[in-house]
């Protein structure tokens, strides 16, 4: 299946997270094997910061996978992947990171003073000062990826 088919899903489930009461953002990983683990941000149904799309896929995936599924697998996520997600997805070691909308891209999303926190670190340079290769390919353009944040952050 191509990227753009993963990033849809990833998208998908971006929508999902809204629907459910939380920011707009969705994750997948995608083993060698075709085996698939699935999560959408739950920052503010829980209360819990750390909530992210990602962060959430980690820890199911490493519950769920092998070592080795982890390192051969591909990431997929709606919005690239914060520091903070960064740091779990090099942690897991996770082979390599797809993703739409750029971190840049969402950040012009924000209405100014919108008070939303961002952190503008791309996820390259925070992989990039690390101990083993995560491949990053994105932004790629996907329908509804900036959609599906449309009257959110207002």
């Amino acid at each position: 299946m191509p990227d753009t088919d993963h990033l849809a899903e990833a998208v998908a489930l971006a929508a999902a997270a809204r629907e459910h009461g939380n920011h707009p953002f969705g994750a997948l990983l995608v083993t060698a094997g075709g085996r698939t683990v699935r999560a959408e941000n739950t920052v503010l149904t829980t209360g819990d910061p750390t909530g992210h799309a990602e962060t959430n896929l980690v820890r199911l995936a490493a519950a769920e996978l092998t070592a080795q599924e982890l390192a051969t697998g591909t990431l997929y996520t709606s919005t690239e992947p914060c520091a903070m997600c960064c740091g779990a997805i090099f942690w897991a070691g996770i082979g390599t990171v797809v993703y739409a909308l750029s971190g840049e891209g969402l950040i012009d999303l924000l209405p100014a003073g919108s008070g939303e926190f961002t952190l503008d670190l791309p996820s390259r340079e925070v992989f990039a000062r690390g101990g083993h290769t995560v491949e990053v390919r994105g932004p790629i353009e996907i329908a509804g990826a900036v959609e599906v944040h449309d009257g959110f952050w207002t």
